[in-house]
């Protein structure tokens, strides 16, 4: 049956079900096997209606199909012989036991003489295997939950278990459809038809006969769709083979993805006992065998069931009046006080020699600005500098692996223009796009050194664009092209894995996205046709015109979850729109363009809130909640009619391509401030020196740090890099500020730590605090990094919130104005749970939610799920014992949390459905450390047996495992925990332990890097990265802070505490924890033993902590001899 075919039966059993025929409905499903209507068969099951039950799996699958199907039947049929038996009915269960189950005596022959022999018996109860059978309504519960699992994991009922996404009364919107467009055939087509028949084609023109229907209202068809709306996603021709079925609707196909699993696994054998799922079956990666993990019984602690399951979508899935928390004017949703805080001022004037044709900022490092112009130059400026580190002219690097059509190209016309310049997300690579088949691919180590990596032959003719996406956890480059195709490159080592053909013209932009597990990439043709394209070579699942029906491109929002979309007409019209997901419709249609745009109109979004686009020799600026321009600006004039502009990451800065080969910087205040710290910074060689220089790694490029948001030609290069913190939090990078505290060593000068011993050296802050707390045990920056999260040891949670000010304008963490110790209106604290014993002997543990909404938390009870506007505590789980030691979300899902447990244990635990899906066994003592890497697929675990864990996310299998080498001389105490957290690269992570700092490298668990203090110094109690990777901080137990190079852990800096501990205060007085601020590379806090929390910054003339000691040998890579901290001044090589 056709694609087509088997849609239009969906769409009968939709109207089926809207006209009540019920029966009717569920003839069809079993008849034609398109859809097993999973509660319907609940139903027949619970009423013990056994006829209709195997009556309705028959449509779908037989006894001997495969062993899944064997144990479905097997398990209704024992139920059925069960039920029998307690009723007494002993000629009804002979004849079930004859005519139903002895079809598998011949699989298990021991197995049907044991359910034999319960006809002898007064109650098959009295055996064994079946002594806990209830009654007969419980044992049809507990059966159908195992059935439920072994039809989704039964490959024949793969793709039928969810019906198609459709809008109300599809099949009837059709025919509407149908008889409006014969109606406007008709040769005498009259104001108001009325319908009368189906069966022949309507027309106006015979008397007495059939009328077309009204336009906007027909007793039998009722509305019309709504004009403009996304076309059945699936619904491409009825030749092309069928894709795997997904919803219906642009948004349904985006944002609803399947949720059944269909593991390939055994089915597990039958037997006489409760129906038990086998282990195999949740897990289907990890082998029977696998001596490292548990897998719960029915019976566990942990899996009991709630009545009311609680998940987490994207953040949590909570009830519709609970608010996601955002504090105000930051996060995710920042926006500006006012549009004076738009980058207006021209703060830079570049030349850049040739005309910019495309501009994009650095992800990171966000004073970076790369450029490609009309002549296929390209160049890399450091703008607050103004110096240009790169220029770099069109070259073909490997001319004999090029197509003859494009050396035939190149002969003829030698010129080549820049089309597309564009970062990876974590900035370690960026690509060119240009009019001449080539795309080219660098890899960027910092300061000035640019590689060549990657030269691909994409296109024939002009590569039009290029976008970095990250489709089955590898990092790849999309481009398109006059040749009306789009490809899909592994940027490793350019190897094509996608071809996508459909476009009729040239095709002009692309824009690669997600939304929950599901990857697409939206691209755009010069005919204004819009496709969207699954990575699965099934066709495109959009037919659709773009206003203006020319140049488009299309652009989603940096959090995401908006999608817009700007073009311009052959004759000039300008369009910005803002689409309905959830229709496929334009939504809004933004006003202020010039009649006549010369040339095509570039924009850009920022913030979340606002759209930029230059017009009229101009820059035009809108709120995205308002169709109305807000305010434009002509840069001081010197505009080209249609300017291209680009916004770095925080929006601090707006570059514009100006008249004369120029390009414009327009700054707001953050801006300016940014560039004049960065003003008189020099740029040599030595700048890289102590940067940890970013490699492609064979793996899976350790460019892919992070999923490419790729938002069109807006936010593509939106980074979301995550480190997992080792407070179990997981953060973006997307809004970390550049490193602007680089500096050379000159090595003529004899290099000394910096120490820093009085209040007056550094900024240092105590914040405010009116609770009696004895200890901080716990702490966090808030994502949005306007807030600090402390949880303290006698489990109550303290939140401190920066808020806009003239002394603090962005509203961000600082030392240098103090905060306010939050609490809601009603006054209540979150505190957790605590067992019957002294919560000062738990151990606590905290998760934060990406947007901030939510904190998971537990101090040696229940786990707490708060809502962090209210403090109300929307759900608690896991009773002990054993309590949690360690929380960490998954990356990629937030209804999986990796549970540390006090018995050694990690539970692998799904949220939604209250259920523990693994339980890892590696571990002696109970878990202190858990990060992920979403790069790798793989979670780190460490514990108080000085121990690291690799597991495997996908089937939770332990991949390796090692011991800490604790240094001779020193004996760490019994239960000395072992942190460890991700560098933004997410192929290193940094081990902490009371003995020691260390770099290790995940995939073969190797140390590349160790610091170690002297036997004589105070012990190590916390340590962490800087947002950006490039410093570590760590805390001692006399008190004393130091923080290192992270390349090579090498001390630069210690503040030892006269630098902020009032003389007054007790020498017991230490730092518990350690953390960094999620965008100020160089801000960090500090939790106290004595229930104080301090923020540390550089002074503001410093702008940094210290200066690095000189690499040795000219080489950071080998272990180097470091003051430790025990002895100032003094070094010893530490191994």
């Amino acid at each position: 049956m056709s694609s087509l075919s088997r849609e239009l039966v969906f769409l009968i059993l939709q109207f089926l079900d809207e006209e009540k025929f019920k029966e009717t409905v569920h003839r069809l499903e079993q008849e034609s096997g398109f859809f097993f209507n999973m509660k319907y068969f609940e139903d027949e099951v619970h009423n013990g209606n056994w006829d209709e039950v195997e009556k309705y799996l028959s449509g779908f699958t037989k006894v001997d199909d495969n062993r899944y199907s064997m144990k479905i039947f097997f398990e209704i049929r024992k139920q059925k012989y069960l039920e029998a038996l307690d009723k007494h009915d002993l000629s009804k269960a002979v004849e079930i036991l004859v005519k139903d189950l002895k079809v598998f005596a011949t699989f298990n022959e021991e197995l049907f003489k044991e359910i034999t022999q319960l006809l002898t018996l007064e109650n098959f109860r009295e055996n064994e295997q079946l002594s806990k059978y209830g009654d007969t309504k419980s044992a049809r519960a507990i059966m159908l939950v195992e059935l439920k699992k072994l039809i989704e994991a039964n490959p024949l009922f793969r793709d039928k278990l969810q019906f198609p996404n459709l809008r109300n009364s599809r099949l009837r919107t059709l025919i509407n459809q149908s008889l409006n467009w014969q109606h406007q055939l008709c040769k005498n087509p009259r104001p108001n038809p009325d319908i009368k028949t189906l069966f022949v084609d309507h027309s106006c023109g015979q008397p007495n006969g059939a009328r077309a229907p009204s336009p906007a209202n027909n007793p039998l068809l009722g509305g019309l769709p709504k004009a403009g709306g996304f076309p059945p996603l699936g619904a491409h021709g009825p030749f092309q083979p069928t894709p795997a079925p997904v919803p219906a609707p642009l948004a349904g196909w985006m944002s609803n993805p399947s949720t059944v699993a269909h593991p390939a696994v055994s089915g597990g054998a039958i037997g006489l006992g409760p129906a038990s799922i086998p282990a195999a079956l949740k897990h289907p990666r990890t082998p029977p065998t696998n001596p490292s993990v548990d897998y719960p019984s029915g019976d566990s602690d942990h899996v009991s069931k709630r009545t009311r399951p609680m998940g987490i979508s994207d953040e949590v899935n909570l009830p519709v009046n609970v608010l996601p928390v955002t504090f105000p004017g930051h996060g995710h949703s920042q926006t500006f006080n006012a549009p004076d805080d738009l980058p207006k001022a021209v703060a830079r004037t570049l030349n850049q020699g040739s005309s910019p044709m495309s501009m994009d900022f650095h992800p990171v490092q966000q004073t970076l600005l790369l450029v490609g112009t009309n002549v296929g130059d390209i160049a890399l400026w450091e703008i607050g500098s103004r110096e240009r580190l790169v220029l770099k002219n069109f070259k073909v690097w490997d001319l004999s692996a090029c197509s003859m059509p494009l050396q035939a190209a190149l002969v003829k016309d030698p010129a080549v223009s820049v089309n597309r310049v564009i970062w990876s997300p974590d900035g370690s690579l960026f690509g060119v796009a240009y009019s001449r088949h080539i795309v080219q691919i660098y890899s960027y180590h910092g300061g000035d050194e640019v590689r060549q990596h990657l030269e691909i032959d994409a296109h024939v003719g002009g590569v039009n664009d290029l976008a970095f996406s990250h489709p089955n956890k590898q990092l790849c480059v999309v481009t398109c092209g006059d040749d009306k195709t789009i490809k899909v490159w592994e940027a490793t080592n350019g190897t094509k894995q996608y071809t996508f053909e459909g476009h009729e013209a040239s095709v002009y932009s692309v824009c690669p996205h997600y939304k929950e597990n599901i990857q697409f990439i939206f691209s755009t043709a010069i005919d204004g046709k819009i496709k969207a394209w699954l990575y699965d070579n099934m066709g495109s699942r959009v037919d659709y015109e773009a206003p203006g029906r020319w140049c488009t491109t299309m652009a989603y929002s940096a959090d995401g979850t908006r999608l817009f979309s700007c073009g311009t007409s052959k004759d000039g019209e300008s369009f910005i729109v803002e689409w309905n997901e959830s229709e496929g419709a334009v939504k809004r249609t933004y006003q202020g363009f010039r009649k006549r745009s010369l040339g095509v109109v570039q924009f850009d979004t920022t913030k979340n809130r606002y759209l930029a686009a230059g017009d009229d020799f101009s820059i035009k600026f809108w709120d995205m909640d308002n169709v109305q321009p807000l305010t434009s600006v002509d840069a001081d004039g010197g505009l080209p009619a249609s300017p291209r502009i680009r916004f770095n990451k925080d929006g601090s800065l707006l570059a514009v391509s100006a008249n004369d080969n120029g390009i414009k910087i327009l700054a707001n205040l953050d801006g300016m401030r940014l560039l004049r710290t960065l003003e008189n910074l020099s740029y040599d060689a030595s700048r890289t020196s102590e940067a940890p220089k970013p490699t492609i790694n064979p793996i899976s490029a350790a460019a892919a740090a992070a999923v490419a948001t790729s938002a069109g030609l807006a936010d593509r290069s939106a980074s979301v890099v995550a480190i997992a913190g080792m407070n179990g939090d997981a953060r973006s990078l997307g809004d970390v500020k550049p490193r602007i505290t680089e500096e050379s060593s000159d090595k003529s000068k004899i290099w000394k730590l910096t120490e820093i011993s009085e209040p007056s050296q550094c900024r240092s802050l105590r914040l405010p605090e009116n609770l009696r707390v004895t200890k901080i045990s716990r702490l966090i920056f808030t994502n949005s990094g306007n807030a600090i999260l402390a949880l303290a040891s006698n489990a109550i949670h303290l939140l401190w919130k920066w808020q806009r000010s003239e002394r603090n304008s962005n509203g961000k963490a600082t030392a240098s104005v103090p905060p306010q110790l939050w609490q809601p209106s009603s006054g209540i604290l979150m505190t957790n749970d605590v067992a019957d014993t002294n919560p000062e002997e738990a151990v606590p543990c905290f998760a934060l939610s990406k947007n901030d909404s939510y904190v998971m938390s537990a101090s040696g009870g229940k786990i707490s799920l708060f809502n962090m506007m209210t403090f109300k505590t929307m759900a608690t789980f896991m009773p002990p014992p054993p309590p949690a030691t360690f929380l960490a979300f998954h990356p990629q899902d937030n209804n999986i949390i990796a549970i540390g447990m006090d018995d050694s244990t990690i539970q692998i635990y799904n949220v939604r459905v209250d259920e523990v899906k693994s339980k890892l066994k590696g571990h002696s003592k109970r878990i202190t450390g858990l990060a992920f890497s979403h790069v790798l697929s793989v979670l780190v675990s460490s514990g108080a047996d000085s121990q690291l864990c690799v597991w495997n996310t996908d089937g939770w299998e332990k991949q390796r495992s090692r011991f800490l080498q604790v240094p001779s001389g020193r004996t760490p105490t019994a239960l000395s925990d072992t942190r460890v957290q991700f560098h933004q690269d997410q192929m290193h992570f940094l081990v902490v332990h009371e003995t020691q700092l260390a770099i290790y490298e995940t995939t073969k668990l190797e140390r590349v890097k160790q610091w170690v203090p002297l036997e004589s110094s105070a012990p190590i109690t916390h340590a962490t990265f800087s947002c950006d990777s490039q410093l570590v901080y760590s805390s001692f137990l006399d008190a004393t802070v130091c923080v290192f190079t992270a390349a090579n852990l090498r001390l630069r800096c210690r503040i030892n505490p006269s630098a902020y501990l009032p003389a007054s205060v007790s020498s017991n007085v230490h730092p518990l924890v350690i953390a960094a601020h999620p965008s100020e590379p160089n801000e960090f806090a500090l939790g106290l033993s004595d229930g104080g929390v301090h923020v540390f910054e550089p002074l503001e003339s410093e702008n940094k902590w210290g200066v690095p000691p000189p690499v040795e040998n000219g080489s950071s890579s080998n272990m180097a001899a470091t003051p430790s901290v025990g002895a100032p001044g003094s070094e010893q090589a530490q191994r």
